[in-house]
């Protein structure tokens, strides 16, 4: 009987047992894999990790808000919004980006809404009835703040001068130009607006006076935090004020985010301090000899103590001499 394959042959049981085997451990290997084993050379998954650590916590931005005492001694506590806000921000004009400058301005909000912590203070200037408003913030990354911060940078050109039209109807002149703010942070941009009426009938208080308003606003990037303040009033803005506020709050900003106690600005001394120069005032009395009662180290004499010494030394002589001669008489 012939048979057609042998063992050795493509057919044979040992070539079939090979091949059983093999297919197993593709099998299992396959299996393997699914429960979470992988072969070496398969790449790596690792799932991205966030930070549960905040980049700006509530405590942090109310450390890094600057002080009253930091500006000056014109300016206190707010006592709250002023009106002309209302009056004069809360306006209507046909240019895009014009309006989003004044619903910003009006809004507080230039800079997009934070995404995380963020503090504020209100300050009014006793001098020219100006308010400022600094708020400390953490956004959502470095390039959504530097977006914003490009956009105001066009805007000296795309609103230098524009008319805005308030609520009764009456019409604003509005200039915007751009501000030079301190070279503190990571970015930052400033601009001054400016408001007036288009006649005297537009004030509405009766003054007969054309309203007008000046504005500062700032910005300044440390990371992806921001400092940000407007500055001003019908009164006008005091440019030292804005530059003031962005660095010495910049600073403080740092300080904090550093673990460092915050820079604060020297206080003005209340009392005029002493002059080492000035020679001390001579003592009304000299030490005494507890013992005898008289000056132990008599102080400098006047010429006129002087005479008077020594007149008292002759008389102290002249009364020895007369108690000599009354001795001599009574011997005799």
């Amino acid at each position: 009987m012939k048979v057609p394959n042998g063992p050795t042959g493509p057919n044979g049981p040992y070539r079939l047992l090979a091949r059983a085997l093999t297919a197993g451990v593709l099998v299992s290997a396959s299996a393997c894999s699914l429960h979470g084993l992988r072969p070496a050379d398969a790449p790596s998954i690792v799932p991205p990790t966030t930070s549960a650590t905040p980049s700006l916590t509530d405590a942090q931005a109310s450390a890094a808000l600057i002080t009253q005492g930091e500006l000056g001694g014109r300016w206190s506590a707010t006592q709250g919004g002023a009106t002309w806000r209302d009056g004069l921000l809360k306006t209507r004009t046909d240019a895009p980006d014009c309006q989003r400058l004044l619903d910003g301005l009006y809004a507080e909000d230039l800079l997009g809404e934070p995404t995380g912590a963020r503090a504020v203070v209100g300050l009014d200037e006793n001098g020219n009835a100006a308010q400022l408003r600094y708020q400390v913030a953490a956004y959502a990354a470095p390039s959504e703040v530097d977006a914003k911060l490009a956009w105001l940078r066009t805007l000296p050109s795309k609103c230098a001068q524009f008319t805005s039209t308030d609520v009764r109807g009456g019409r604003l002149n509005v200039t915007v130009v751009p501000a030079v703010l301190p070279g503190v942070g990571d970015a930052r941009e400033g601009l001054r607006l400016t408001m007036s009426g288009a006649s005297a009938a537009d004030a509405g208080d009766g003054s007969g006076a054309a309203p007008m308003l000046t504005l500062d606003f700032a910005a300044v990037r440390v990371g992806d935090r921001a400092v940000s303040l407007t500055n001003g009033g019908l009164g006008g803005a005091a440019q030292d004020s804005t530059l003031q506020a962005v660095q010495v709050g910049t600073q403080r900003l740092q300080d904090v985010l550093a673990g460092r106690p915050p820079t604060t600005a020297p206080a003005t001394p209340t009392t005029t301090p002493v002059d080492p120069t000035t020679t001390p005032a001579d003592p009304t009395t000299a030490p005494t000899d507890p013992l005898t009662g008289r000056p132990t180290e008599p102080l400098t004499e006047s010429p006129a103590d002087t005479d008077n010494t020594t007149a008292d030394t002759a008389d102290t002589a002249d009364t020895a001499d007369t108690a000599d001669t009354a001795d001599t008489a009574q011997e005799g």
